[in-house]
């Protein structure tokens, strides 16, 4: 929305093409909904400042194609979108892929069992339709995200059962270290966060620090828990609930299918696509912006957006129509914005469980493919590409969102190799989920031309 606003003003011809009914991406959903209700300011003044940028885009000139799928990007930026419309194809001159981010998969025994889900997917149903769990729940991560989503659920009336909070212990001289460089800047930030945990040492049933590891226990839905902390304590709860969450990552689907270059991000523990400062990136008309560019939360993903419209702006010999929309600003900014991010990526790095679950442990969802299914497969110098033709690893509904980084530390673990040595899958449209009608009012459309 950000990059759309500087370069619709400046007389560019913009089109934005979202997936959602309405602007907000994942951060402000359903904000011109909820802006002014109880439920608005019970989501906090973070979700409710988004409302702004939201009426900005709304009145900036640029197209905006709402519930409409992006399912194929050409190298020669030939991008087909399906939506109410239909089906078409669009020629741009440039694109700005801007997919923000997906929570990152964390596979644990019993993770498919109904009652188990992530923490963003919760709190979406918290903006939009507002539904609080009508029974205590059980949170288990860590991450800004998860104590967020336990701030929000207690001020709309629900009740937090209890936090097993998987964040690995950081000694306390490394913490305070990052902390006082980043008290400097962000001390608001930081009290903040501060005062998540203070409410859910009060306001939630329990809070178990250091875990270690987690089992959902059940037959054909969730019954209870089973956990095991960093000391060797292990306990069984009761719940029918459960809402996990183990941090974000860059959602590169897209990325990935145009073969633009990625990196491993050892701070972030997480592929991110290779960019210079602008944004750009190794495909040369291609350009990408927000959290898939890097996590950065919400506020550096504007100061991102509006950094990459200005060089697109550039390219297209045009300038910014505001004054104060210069790169130095754009840029001290998005500085600002990203100063926490050490702290943030240190003190909640996932788990090394994460990227080694046990044996029985199903890694690939869509084809219920254990750990231990794959492990067995890999003989020789085997990447993830093969593992993938030997297996069906990554080929079912979520083509290897879900799968792909486990799979891909699964190689790294059995060949001896660093994450930044193995690939993950290779991605091929569609993107998202097509019918074949729409394929065929795309042929009627182009003989009709």
């Amino acid at each position: 929305m950000s990059a759309a606003i500087v370069a619709a003003r400046a007389g560019l011809k913009v089109v934005v093409v979202d997936e959602q009914p309405t602007p907000g991406g994942q951060i402000w959903r359903g904000i011109e909904a909820n802006a002014g209700t109880s439920r608005g300011r019970a989501l906090g003044e973070q979700y409710c400042s988004g409302l702004a940028t939201v009426r900005t885009f709304r009145e900036c000139g640029a197209v905006y194609w709402p519930s409409t799928r992006v399912w194929q990007v050409e190298s020669t930026l030939g991008t087909y979108v399906t939506g109410p419309g239909g089906t078409r194809v669009v020629a741009p001159r440039l694109v700005l892929i801007a997919t923000g981010a997906q929570e990152r998969p964390a596979p644990f025994r019993g993770w498919t069992l109904p009652g188990v889900m992530t923490v963003g997917a919760a709190q979406i149903l918290l903006k939009n339709p507002g539904s609080v769990p009508s029974e205590p729940v059980w949170i288990a991560g860590c991450g800004p995200l998860a104590l967020l989503y336990a701030h929000q659920l207690i001020r709309m009336g629900g009740v937090v059962a209890g936090f097993l909070d998987t964040r690995p212990s950081t000694p306390l001289r490394e913490t305070l270290q990052l902390a006082g460089r980043a008290a400097l800047r962000s001390s608001r930030e930081l009290a903040k966060g501060a005062s998540w945990y203070a409410e859910l040492y009060c306001r939630a049933g329990r809070y178990v620090p250091d875990v270690v590891d987690l089992q959902a226990l059940g037959t054909d839905q969730l019954e209870g828990v089973r956990y095991r902390t960093a000391a060797g304590r292990v306990e069984e709860i009761r719940t029918s609930l459960l809402l996990v969450h183990e941090g974000v990552l860059p959602e590169l689907h897209t990325v990935r299918s145009l073969g633009c270059e990625i990196q491993w991000d050892a701070g972030q523990a997480a592929y991110r696509p290779v960019l210079n400062e602008w944004g750009e990136c190794s495909h040369p008309d291609i350009l990408i912006a927000g959290d898939a560019a890097g996590i950065g939360g919400a506020v550096a993903a504007v100061h991102r957006g509006r950094l990459s419209a200005l060089r697109i702006l550039q390219r297209l010999g045009k300038v910014a129509a505001e004054p104060e929309m210069t790169e130095e600003n754009c840029r001290a900014a998005l500085a600002r914005a990203l100063v926490l991010r050490p702290f943030l990526d240190r003190v909640f790095r996932p788990r090394e469980q994460v990227f080694a679950p046990d044996d029985d442990t199903i890694v690939c969802r869509c084809e219920e493919l254990r750990a231990r299914d794959l492990c067995a497969a890999l003989s020789g110098s085997v990447g993830s590409n093969q593992l993938k033709a030997f297996t069906r690893a990554g080929m079912g509904p979520c083509q290897g969102r879900q799968c792909g980084l486990t799979v891909a530390a699964l190689i790294a673990a059995a060949e001896g190799r660093h994450m930044s040595e193995v690939q993950p899958f290779r991605v091929r449209p569609p993107l998202k989920p097509l019918r074949l009608c729409d394929l065929a009012g795309l042929a009627d459309e182009s003989r009709s031309s």
